[in-house]
């Protein structure tokens, strides 16, 4: 009887009462997500652990009527479902948060190796950079030139390596002010967290945005485009492109032209062998990759998450503060660069 004593004060009910009833109760009434994962297992738990374990007590002690509270199990099948990762957020977004990418705005960059990096450019900032740009593709600039630079957790940068190639007719030349915009009229929402570059960062149409307050800029966060340029006060072309390929450099926000974002494709720029000349370059032309081409359009469709959406909120809740199950203490907070805008292929 002591054994069976200590069972029973282990497993949550009181075998010394004179009537046992067995406590059946449905996980719903706790738990409104009762058809959840969490809620099933929690009844299977009770059903074969619980149940069974007073039962068996029961018969022992020959009781015709046993109560039960199984207060532990409860407290388990009452529990919430554990919040969703932000990834979970992304997939499960109606597709009314989702926005269709411009094919005009949509670059493909094709390596002599056949890997095939997507960009998109942006169209509220850097316009004479963007057009520019424009240009040198619609005049196939880029093809048969090559990646140049590979510096580890910096930038890949890509251009005409002699710097003897003719650009073509018409590029203009980009002051510096338009490194940066007037804030009004991007739909700005800003992170309720500090920023150390910026007085405030957020996202506003589908865009990472850094601010003064009056004057907004885009960060240089992973995969953002860049435009290279030599001393102030020049501006570049457009003809030397780069790729932050690692921690972002946000000092170099306000100081260069960013002109665009990596959709997809990245890895084949990230994954290249690092130069090993300074800042990265290569030393020897046989180093370079070679560019195939750079070409208008995208092969597939694409979408940016709308960064005005309530799904869009959420994931950006769940980047800062992230209580699934891998999680012990969340973060609190976030970097601008922590919450990259979802960008997927249209569902087919």
């Amino acid at each position: 009887m002591l054994a069976e004593r200590k069972v029973a004060e282990r497993e949550g009910f009181e075998p010394s009462i004179r009537f046992c009833r067995i406590l059946t109760f449905q996980a719903s009434a706790f738990d409104h997500s009762a058809t959840a994962p969490h809620a099933l297992e929690a009844r299977a738990t009770i059903d074969l652990v619980g149940l069974s374990q007073a039962n068996r007590l029961c018969k022992k002690q020959r009781m015709t009527k046993c109560v039960f509270a199984p207060f532990a199990l409860l407290a388990i099948a009452a529990a919430p479902a554990a919040a969703p990762s932000p990834a979970e957020i992304v997939s499960s977004a109606p597709a009314a948060a989702w926005q269709d990418i411009a094919q005009e705005d949509l670059l493909e960059m094709t390596l002599a190796n056949g890997s095939v990096v997507t960009i998109q450019l942006v169209h509220e900032f850097a316009p004479v950079h963007v057009a520019n740009i424009r240009k040198l593709v619609a005049a196939h600039f880029w093809d048969g030139t090559s990646i140049n630079r590979v510096q580890e957790n910096y930038v890949v940068q890509w251009g005409d390596a002699t710097e003897k190639k003719a650009l073509p007719a018409g590029l203009g030349t980009a002051p510096a002010r338009d490194y940066v915009r007037p804030l009004i009229g991007l739909g700005f929402r800003p992170l309720p967290y500090p920023d150390p570059y910026a007085r405030r960062a957020g996202h506003g149409h589908g865009w990472p945005i850094a601010t003064d307050g009056n004057l907004a800029w885009l960060p240089h966060c992973f995969g953002m485009i860049g435009v290279g340029r030599n001393l102030a006060p020049d501006t570049g072309s457009g003809a030397e492109l780069y790729v932050v390929n690692g921690h972002a450099p946000r000092h170099l926000d306000r100081n260069i032209a960013v002109v665009g974002r990596v959709v997809d494709g990245i890895a084949a720029l990230t994954t290249l062998p690092r130069g090993t000349g300074a800042l990265g370059f290569y030393e020897r032309a046989e180093e370079r990759i070679s560019i195939a081409s750079i070409t208008a359009g995208s092969r597939s469709r694409w979408q940016v998450m709308r960064t005005e959406s309530a799904s869009f909120a959420s994931y950006s809740q769940a980047r800062a503060n992230r209580h699934d199950a891998f999680f012990n203490i969340p973060a609190g907070g976030a970097d601008i660069c922590n919450i990259p805008v979802p960008i997927r292929k249209v569902p087919t």
